[in-house]
C-alpha cells in the first residue's frame, strides 16, 4: 500500500487515483477542516469523500485535439458543419455557436434545435456532394470497420469513409480530423482501433491540400514534430490535420 494511503487508512480513506502524491500538509489541513465542519455545520450532514487535485491542471491528448479543431474552425467560421464521430463533449461545445449535422452509426436523439442527427455508416453517406463548409472527425477514423460499435466488419471502411467525407465537402471547405499515428509499423489493436503511419495518413489526403498539421506526443504531453512521434511497436500518438478541398478535386 502507498505510504499516503496507509496514513489515510487510519481515517477510513483511500486515494481514488493510484500513485497520486498527496502533500502531508494537505492531509493535515483536510483533517482540521473536517473537524471544523462536523462541529459547525448545521444545514448539511458531513461525510468523508477525500479528493486531492492540487497542482497543475490535468490535460490529455483529447484537450489538444479539441483545441486544434477549435482553432481551425474559428479561422473559417463555417456556416454548415458535418461531424463524423467526434467526442460528444466537443460537439456540445461546438453546438453552442454553430448548427451542426452529426453522424453516428449508433442511434441517438438530440434535444438541441440546432443539431441534425444522422444515423448512418460513415462509408456510405446519404448526403449530396459538396454539401458542407467544414467536416470534423476527431478520433473516429481508426475505429471504422472493426465492429466495435456494431458497424460492418470492413478493413477498408476507413478509406471509404474518408473518401465520403471528401465527397460531401464543398470546394475550398476544410476537413479537420485526428487519428492515431506511429513511426513504428502500422498495426491493428483489434477490435479497439487501427494505428497508422504517416505515409498512410498522407495517402488518405492525396486529393486535398494541407492547411495545418501537427502531432501530439503522449510521452511529452504536448504537440510535437513528426520526428518526436513514438517509434515503439504498438504505441501510438495523435495526428491532427486540417485539409482543404481544392476546386480541382474530381468526384
Amino acid at each position: 500500500m502507498h505510504p499516503v494511503n496507509k496514513m489515510l487508512s487510519l481515517l477510513g480513506l483511500r486515494l481514488s487515483r493510484t500513485g497520486q502524491h498527496v502533500p502531508k500538509d494537505f492531509v493535515k489541513q483536510y483533517n482540521w477542516q473536517l473537524d471544523e465542519l462536523r462541529r459547525n455545520s448545521k444545514e448539511f450532514k458531513v461525510f468523508q469523500e477525500f479528493r486531492c487535485d492540487v497542482g497543475s491542471h490535468p490535460q490529455s491528448y483529447i484537450d489538444y485535439e479539441c483545441e486544434f479543431a477549435t482553432r481551425n474552425l474559428s479561422k473559417r467560421n463555417p456556416t454548415t458543419i458535418l461531424d463524423v464521430g467526434s467526442y460528444r463533449i466537443f460537439l456540445l461545445g461546438l453546438l453552442a455557436s454553430y448548427k451542426v449535422t452529426t453522424l453516428d452509426v449508433r442511434k441517438r436523439k438530440s434535444s438541441l434545435d440546432n443539431e441534425i442527427v444522422l444515423t448512418s455508416d460513415a462509408k456510405q453517406l446519404n448526403i449530396p456532394s459538396n454539401s458542407f463548409d467544414a467536416i470534423v472527425s476527431l478520433c473516429a477514423l481508426e475505429h471504422f470497420g472493426l465492429g466495435r460499435f456494431g458497424d460492418e466488419f470492413d478493413l477498408d471502411a476507413d478509406k471509404k469513409a474518408f473518401n465520403e467525407m471528401v465527397r460531401v465537402l464543398k470546394p475550398n471547405g476544410i476537413l479537420i480530423f485526428t487519428t492515431t499515428i506511429t513511426r513504428s509499423a502500422p498495426s491493428i489493436a483489434f477490435n479497439a482501433h487501427k494505428i497508422y503511419d504517416y505515409k498512410m495518413i498522407r495517402a488518405l489526403c492525396e486529393k486535398l491540400e494541407l492547411c495545418e498539421e501537427t502531432f501530439f506526443s503522449h510521452k511529452m504531453g504536448k504537440f510535437c514534430s513528426l520526428e518526436q512521434v513514438s517509434n515503439l511497436p504498438t504505441v501510438w500518438d495523435v495526428y491532427c490535420g486540417c485539409w482543404i478541398k481544392v476546386k480541382t478535386v474530381i468526384e
